[in-house]
Parts: C-alpha cells; structure tokens; sequence
C-alpha cells in the first residue's frame, strides 16, 4: 500500500473514531468528542478503563456505581492535564492542584488574585492562598532532616488542600514537634501538628501466597512490569537478594529514605503490562501520568487483593522502626503485610508501589505508595504497558515542547495521545507537534481536530523516517495525535505545544 493509500485509510478509520470525553469540555465551541471510543487504539484504552474489577472495586469501597466511577475516570484524566498546564502557565504562583473527593471540580492554588481569571478560563476552581507550592515543599524538605527517625513523629507532608505541611506525631509528641519545626526555621502559621494513634508499618510478610518470594520464604507483591523485570518495595529486600515467582534478582534497593527496588528476573518470564484486579482479569496498565490529590485510587497485593481510595497527599514523609521515607503517596487505601511492593493505579495509569501504612483492610486505613515515576527515573526503566512495549526506553527527541508522552507500537499499530484522549485548547493559536521514534522505524504523526462530529486530519507527518513534526494554525477546540508504526516496532517519544 502506498504512504498516501495509507494515510488516507488511516484518517478515514479516525475519523469516526470518539474518544473518552473529558470535565472541561464546555470550553470549547463545538460540541465535545461522545464519551466512547472506537477504533484499534481507542477499544484497548477503553476497556482498560472500564475492567469490571476496577469498576466492582471502585462500588465497593468508594461507593460509585460503574457509570459514575467512568465519569469519574474521565473527570481525572482531563483534570490532570489541565492542572499540568496551569502550573506551567502560573509559573512561581502555582499553589497545588487537587479535585474534590466526591464532586467533579478541580481546584488550582494561586498566590496571585491577577491568575483568578486564567485558572477559570481553563475550567479549574482558583483558590487564593498565602504559600506557594514550592515555599511549602521547600519547609517540607527542611523537616526532613529536623524530624527524621524521631520516635514521637509519625510523618509529615504538604497538604496543597488546606496550603500547609501537616506532621502526624503520637499521643503526645505535639510540644516536641513544634519545637523541632522552629528549630529547622519552618514558620509556625504554616504547620499544623496532628495527633494520631496511627503507627504506620511496612507490609512485608513470612507466609505463603501467590506472589513473588524473597530469600528464605518471605513474600512481597509485584509492582509493575518494566524492561527486564519489576518494580517493587525497597524493604522487600536488599541489592543482590534472590526471588522466585517469578526468579530474579534485586539489582537495586533503596530503603529507608526511599522505598523502591528493581528486581532483574531471569530468561524466560514474560513481562505483562497489566495488574491483576483479583476478580479473575487484569486491568491493563497505559502509562504512569501522576494523579492529583483527591483522585480514585486502587491497590492490587497479594494478601488483601484489589481495594481503592483516594489520594490525601504527595510528598509525604513517614517514619517506620526502620526508619524515615519521604516523597510518597498517602492515600485512604487499605493493605496488610504481603501487600507490600502492589500496584497502585489511577484507572489505567500507574501511580506507584505499596510502601507502608497502618490499620487494615476490615476496619480501614492509610497507605503509603512510592511513586513510579521516581523509581522508573531512579534506575533508567521503561514501564511495560498494554500494548506489550516497553523494552527499550523510549528514544530522546522532541525537546523544547510544553508536554511529552512515551508510548510503544508493534508494526502497523497506531496509538491515540495523550494518553488514548485529547487536548482542550482554550484560545487561537498555532498547535505543534512531534514524534521521536526508534532508530530504522518509520513512525508518522497525525494531527486532528473534533468537528463537532468527527476527528479531522488538519496536519500530518508522513516522510520516511523514525521522526515527524506537525504545525497546525487554528483555533479553539478539541485536538488530538495519532501515532502511527508505518513500519518496524518499539517505543516513541511524543511532544506537544498548544496556544
């Protein structure tokens, strides 16, 4: 088939094709894309984010129904790339982005009044507050020197949704820490010290299970599947301990300070890009884009099985008898021991690894995640995703653009960005865009605009070769990238500028 056959077939086959619609698609003049997906690429993100064990999970622990936790999916996505482009647009103004717990708003903190206007022009609440992001991680990192490995401390973390650093400390511990946070120079009005009988622990165990097992006989869960092997807990065990179930090897840990670990397994095992939802399927992993605070969360390990929550906060800093881990996600997801290294997934996006916690999974509790993204940059790792790729990182290129998305394709595959949904663009302008793909591959780029019906190609990229660029001068409206393996497979680098 010609390039030109195939352009043609390839714009005809997306030009029906609907992707899943997301919160702020008032904005745009024409109407928003349906909430449904069709096409190769589309069908597989889409049922990705419908897994009937995803959607029982989110019923029975968060109380949504399935047609309310897919709008909820969807509200998430779309309010993750807007709050990623407020904060490059708010620059040092930017005071967090977080989404209401229970309604569909996403909320953007500012320290100026003057960007109240373009954080609703966007479709975000604006919230005015007194500290910016980077002055409250900046006194969070200042604590995690002062309070490091104190017995009456517990954690501490940046809450964006009330603008301060909060520190857990035990029955007790209140005078100690407020002394501890003067002596690290941290203002007072912007801590707040909080009592709790929580004693967050890690959730290693010694029985058996079906999971993957360190040493002797101890079991942790699998995290994510990357080049080569997994991702896990770096409490499960230490650089060069052996595992079987899969059999591998630690070829790097970091614990305590972090908690991550890279476990190289052995020939022959075959890396799934997907989490097991214990409902008898998988739910099939897409991509790692981090989630707000106040986002639909859900863990799978090998004690507790499949259970979601939400996320309360980033950064946190928490202090196990091993010692102190800082940067980690706290959420209101339950686990128990065992479940430590398990998957912790926002709809089809990786989130991170199972750390730590308290309580359990009969009464409720908080769990501590370390970040994927952290351990994937760590050890230089590219996640496996859905489609199988995953087992080159993906190619550099495509520098000097606002966002970049990884992906990876088999010959002849094509795959919606970002993330299997689209871009709102709020004003006129010149949108751009760039594909970087593996070396001797013929990798094209498509441009596309909703009509208000259907997906119009406005610009394309179809030379030989591994990398395309497109421009398109147009106005507001809905957009999206297709990528397409014209021929030969692997992973890509995509790179997007809008007005």
């Amino acid at each position: 088939m010609s390039r030109t056959s195939v352009a043609r077939s390839l714009a005809l086959a997306t030009a029906s094709a609907t992707l899943l619609a997301g919160a702020f698609a008032a904005q745009a003049a024409a109407a928003a894309p349906p909430d449904e997906v069709a096409g190769t690429a589309g069908q597989a993100l889409a049922s990705d984010k419908l897994a009937p064990g995803l959607l029982r999970a989110m019923e029975r622990d968060l109380g949504l129904d399935a047609e309310r936790a897919k709008e909820r999916l969807a509200f998430q996505d779309d309010a993750a790339d807007t709050g990623a482009e407020l904060e490059g647009e708010l620059g040092t103004d930017f005071a967090g982005v977080w989404v209401d717990e229970d309604d569909d708003v996403l909320y953007v903190g500012t320290t100026d009044p003057a960007d109240v206007d373009a954080v609703a022009a966007a479709g975000a609440t604006p919230v005015t507050v007194d500290h910016t992001l980077a002055e409250l991680d900046g006194w969070r990192a200042a604590l995690d020197a002062a309070l490091a490995d104190h017995p009456r401390i517990r954690g501490w973390r940046v809450d964006v949704t009330t603008n301060d650093v909060v520190v857990d400390v035990a029955p007790g511990g209140r005078r100690a820490a407020e002394r501890l946070v003067a002596r690290a120079g941290v203002p007072a009005d912007a801590v707040t010290v909080v009592e709790t009988t929580e004693a967050p622990r890690t959730f290693v165990d010694v029985v058996g299970g079906n999971a993957y097992y360190i040493g002797s006989g101890s079991r942790c869960s699998v995290g994510f599947s990357v080049n080569g092997g997994f991702v896990t807990a770096g409490h499960c065990g230490s650089t060069g301990a052996t595992t079987t179930s899969p059999s591998g090897t630690f070829a790097g840990s970091s614990f305590p300070g972090n908690d991550y670990a890279f476990v190289r397994v052995a020939s022959g095992n075959t890396m799934i890009g997907a989490v097991n939802n214990y409902s008898g399927g998988r739910v099939a992993v897409a991509g790692s884009t981090a989630a707000p605070v106040g986002s639909s969360v859900c863990r799978s390990g090998s004690t507790t099985g499949w259970h979601c929550g939400t996320i309360q906060a980033l950064n946190s800093s928490v202090t196990y008898a091993e010692g102190t881990v800082s940067g980690l996600i706290r959420t209101t997801v339950c686990a128990e021991p065992g479940d430590s290294g398990g998957s912790l997934l926002a709809g089809n996006q990786a989130q991170g690894v199972t750390s730590g916690g308290s309580g359990n999974c009969r009464t409720g509790g908080t769990t501590y995640f370390q970040p994927v993204n952290e351990i994937l940059g760590a050890y230089g790792l590219t996640l496996v995703t859905s489609d199988g790729g995953g087992s080159q990182p993906p190619p550099a290129g495509c520098t000097g653009y606002a966002r970049t998305w990884t992906g990876s394709l088999s010959s002849g595959a094509q795959a919606v960005q970002p993330s299997g949904s689209y871009l709102t663009v709020t004003r006129s302008g010149t949108v751009r865009g760039c594909v970087a793909g593996p070396s001797g591959a013929d990798f094209d780029l498509y441009l596309q605009r909703w009509s208000g019906s259907s997906w119009r190609t406005v610009a394309q990229g179809t030379s030989p070769g591994s990398s395309e660029t497109v421009s398109y001068a147009g106005t507001s409206g809905y957009y999206r990238f297709v990528v397409h393996a014209y021929s030969g497979s692997g992973s890509y680098t995509l790179g997007a500028t809008t007005p």
